[in-house]
């Protein structure tokens, strides 16, 4: 459908039976994200609140909550935006089969953003303070958007075509901000809004952004998209929601400062200025690792004007331990751009960023090794050169292990079957040779297993050839532990959870945690000793891959606790250690069992946990007779 606004969309959604509307009032502190996040988990529908606590406006949540969902709202473009991948990756198939792309060229003038002099969202203006507050953990440092769509003009060449639309956090009030005067926006300086804003202060010329909120359901999605720079993601919105999209021109105010394009049926606009002098500290923020993501200085945007169209409606959704709503928008990113991987890189033949594993920390890849067909694939070759590659793509290089098989070796095989995959590589890797490091560099901003903000180390584990080794299920006969270790469980074939000893000094309290600055790294010689005392000869070995955890028993439960905390808790340069570990030529091996340290360090940020009391009132509205009850 070309929905034209939210309230069409929501509208139509209503009618499908995706959405279910809920008069009974909700409170945006806390509440209502404790509602999204268990109908989400439920499979249900979309939510529409047409009461919110402290604010005139309605919200609604979960509209991307499941794929069948996503393919209602967008089963007239779906098709045609495969298209146009398909050839991108083959241009000559258009001659091949030129009945297939017949509706390509209509596709492509959906791409260009039509200009207009007024728009709807202008119709009205309020403010910051009035608009809904919605506060998704405990020690949020304050009310955030969810769903922001932030845009911005590069100075120099502005307009449509040369904007970015970017998802990034904004953060509403709280910390030092001045009410409704003042909000904090998280992005980083490589990311396109980064770029603009670098040219801004080139050029001498203030820094003007806009923030939209809802608007057409294609156009979140859009924001999302991991494009090429240069290529406007308005193009991408405009193709995905089946109709150009609509913006408010540009213009120049009497003292030549540039004001970038405003989405014209966007529900709500916030216009304003980023401070070049300012910078305040934003969060703390629940994020999409499972973790608080602490505060640390962002740029502030003096607010200007904040806009709303007439009936607008407030989308929200919540970001935590995956899986979440966002988990959807990564499977159709992976749908609509797969096939394009092999075109950027070449001899990468998949890539799947695990969600479980929080999607930066764990990438599992398919390449090819091709370097020397006239014998056997004796070990890595060509796999190590994609991996280079893989690693300076875009958001693909915030990955911390990135895992890499040969498709020779498995023609079927898919990354995205996490469990099979892991067994491949497990059964082949040579930890002697096939652990690639690099230690000072840059990961995730959210991800606080490294030694700095945006610093930690990253692992290629690189497989190929037949397998090695069989995978043990259970546990050797006459199994024992050093002191200190205990409670083994096997997660899967090869893999073994082992409870360790507490880290001295407690973790990061779970209160208290706005302004604060992470702690120093801590080091703890637990494991090293652990490998140690082992020695070649143990049965541990026998297991490829060892985890010491604080909680063996969770971990083994089921594969995603597992990959939740190993890798979203472990930095590979500090905490992955080995049997028998040596180092050769600066190269680091272990000739027995790999033991990843995925403990819950000190120095590392708390997991989330919800309000028990919120937890209680949301029981309560999903019991018998109340307005919840049947949804989750």
């Amino acid at each position: 459908m070309g929905y034209r606004t939210l309230a069409h969309c929501i509208r139509d959604l209503e009618r499908g039976g995706h959405l279910l509307r809920i008069d009974h009032e909700i409170d945006p502190h806390l509440q209502a994200a404790e509602i999204q996040r268990r109908v989400f988990a439920a499979g249900g529908p979309a939510l529409y609140f047409t009461r919110v606590k402290g604010t005139r406006f309605p919200m609604v949540s979960n509209l991307f909550g499941t794929m069948a969902r996503v393919r209602f709202m967008f089963r007239d473009t779906l098709a045609a935006v495969r298209r146009l991948v398909e050839l991108k990756v083959d241009p000559e198939a258009l001659f091949k089969r030129p009945w297939r792309y017949l509706g390509v060229p209509l596709t492509g003038l959906r791409t260009l953003p039509k200009l207009r002099r007024r728009a709807a969202v202008m119709a009205h203006q309020t403010t910051v303070s009035a608009l809904p507050g919605l506060v998704s953990w405990p020690e949020d440092g304050g009310p955030f958007i969810t769903l922001p769509q932030v845009y911005s003009e590069d100075v120099r060449s502005p307009g449509c075509m040369r904007s970015n639309l970017g998802m990034y956090r904004v953060q509403l009030s709280g910390n030092a901000y001045q009410p409704d005067a003042e909000i904090g926006l998280h992005y980083q300086i490589h990311r396109g809004i980064g770029v603009h804003h670098q040219k801004a202060i080139a050029a001498g010329e203030p820094f003007r952004v806009n923030i939209f909120v809802g608007g057409p359901p294609a156009m979140a999605v859009a924001a999302v998209m991991p494009l090429p720079e240069g290529l406007s993601e308005l193009m991408f919105a405009g193709a995905l929601g089946g109709r150009r999209v609509r913006m408010r021109r540009g213009w120049r105010d009497a003292a030549g400062a540039w004001h970038p394009a405003i989405a014209a049926e966007s529900d709500f606009c916030i216009t304003g200025t980023v401070d070049p002098e300012r910078r305040l500290p934003e969060g703390p923020f629940g994020d999409h690792l499972g973790y608080y993501s602490l505060a640390h200085d962002f740029p502030v945007l003096r607010v200007d004007k904040v806009y709303h169209r007439a009936g607008a409606i407030w989308p929200f959704t919540v970001v935590g331990r995956p899986p979440q709503e966002d988990t959807l928008f990564g499977e159709l990113i992976h749908e609509l751009t797969g096939p394009v991987i092999p075109t950027v890189i070449p001899g990468l033949r998949e890539v799947h960023a695990v969600d479980a594993a929080g999607v930066h920390p764990l990438l599992l890849a398919i390449g090819s090794e091709r370097y020397t067909p006239y014998a056997a694939r004796a070990e890595p070759q060509e796999l190590l050169t994609i991996a280079n590659a893989v690693l300076g793509q875009g958001q693909l290089s915030l990955a911390k292990y990135l895992f890499m098989i040969a498709g020779e070796d498995a023609p079927a095989l898919s990354a995205a079957d996490i469990r099979a995959y892991l067994q491949h590589a497990l059964a082949r890797v040579d930890w002697r040779r096939d652990l690639h490091f690099q230690t000072r560099t840059t990961i995730d901003t959210l991800d606080y297993t490294g030694h700095g903000l945006n610093q930690g180390s990253k692992l290629v584990v690189a497989a190929v050839g037949p397998a090695r080794r069989e995978l043990p299920t259970d546990l050797p006969a006459n199994f024992s532990l050093p002191d200190g270790f205990s409670e083994p469980r096997v997660v899967m074939p090869g893999v073994l959870a082992v409870r360790g000893p507490g880290i001295a000094g407690a973790p990061w309290s779970p209160t208290g945690l706005a302004g604060r600055e992470r702690r120093p790294q801590s080091f703890d010689d637990a494991v090293p000793r652990l490998c140690a005392a082992l020695g070649r000869e143990h049965p541990i070995n026998q297991f490829p891959l060892v985890v010491v955890v604080d909680d063996s028993e969770m971990t083994a439960r089921a594969l995603g606790n597992f990959l939740w905390v190993t890798f979203t808790r472990s930095n590979p340069a500090v905490d992955v250690h080995g049997v028998g570990a040596f180092t050769e030529h600066k190269h680091w091996g272990c000739t027995g069992a790999l033991v990843i340290d995925a403990r819950l360090k000190p120095h590392q940020a708390p997991p989330l946990v919800e309000d028990p009391a919120v937890t209680r009132s949301v029981d309560a509205l999903a019991a018998r007779g109340g307005p919840l009850h049947g949804v989750f």
